[in-house]
């Protein structure tokens, strides 16, 4: 029998969140249970245990993963458009697909179904300093508090509703797939421009 190879503690941790993003995408909120997962990385249930509790925190700790990794994504994409060299489209691209093709959407609404609310606050917590960075402090021109955030909050609601129902509804209205993310890219653009006026 072949010996596993042992991992460190934030190895073996990261390998099961990388596992369950991965089923979470391929096969949706369902199958990211710690069964799976160990099958998937050959570890064993109880290992699964011993690093997350639970399902319940294998789900939450899933929601952080994802956060970070999206706004991640989501700051550099801001970063390179305020250098002038990235777009507003690009951030609404990476915002709807962090939502559709890398799960947020389907882990967000499971996560409301099963009552584990909790869950969703690692997301919610680094969308809100994912803005505070982007605008630490900000004013707008005529003293309004907090433009970005608004923007953000825009943003992130047109994206996660897309996620979840955007292709049947652009289909059933006889509208481009992408209809709700040029929409969202004309708002952007357009906030922009008045809060760089």
């Amino acid at each position: 029998m072949a010996s596993r190879k042992r991992l460190s503690p934030e190895d073996a941790r990261n390998s099961a969140l990388e596992a369950a993003r991965a089923l979470l995408i391929e096969t949706g909120p369902q199958s990211v249970t710690l069964k799976a997962v160990s099958a998937r990385i050959g570890r064993t249930h109880a290992n699964l245990l011993h690093h997350f509790g639970s399902a319940s925190g294998l789900q939450k700790a899933l929601a952080a993963h994802l956060a970070r990794t999206v706004c991640d994504t989501i700051i550099e994409a801001v970063r390179a458009s305020r250098a002038g060299l990235g777009s507003a489209r690009e951030v609404v691209d990476l915002t709807f697909d962090a939502f559709d093709r890398e799960g947020a959407g389907a882990l967000t609404s499971w996560m409301l179904l099963t009552g584990n609310e909790d869950a969703l606050h690692p997301i919610i917590a680094t969308i809100h300093d994912l803005v505070e960075e982007i605008a630490p402090g900000e004013a707008d021109h005529c003293g309004e508090k907090k433009h970005i955030h608004k923007d953000t909050l825009n943003l992130v609601l047109v994206a996660l509703g897309d996620a979840l129902i955007g292709a049947a509804l652009a289909k059933t209205l006889g509208l481009p797939r992408d209809a709700a993310r040029d929409r969202a890219e004309a708002n952007l653009e357009a906030s922009l421009a008045l809060y760089q006026s």
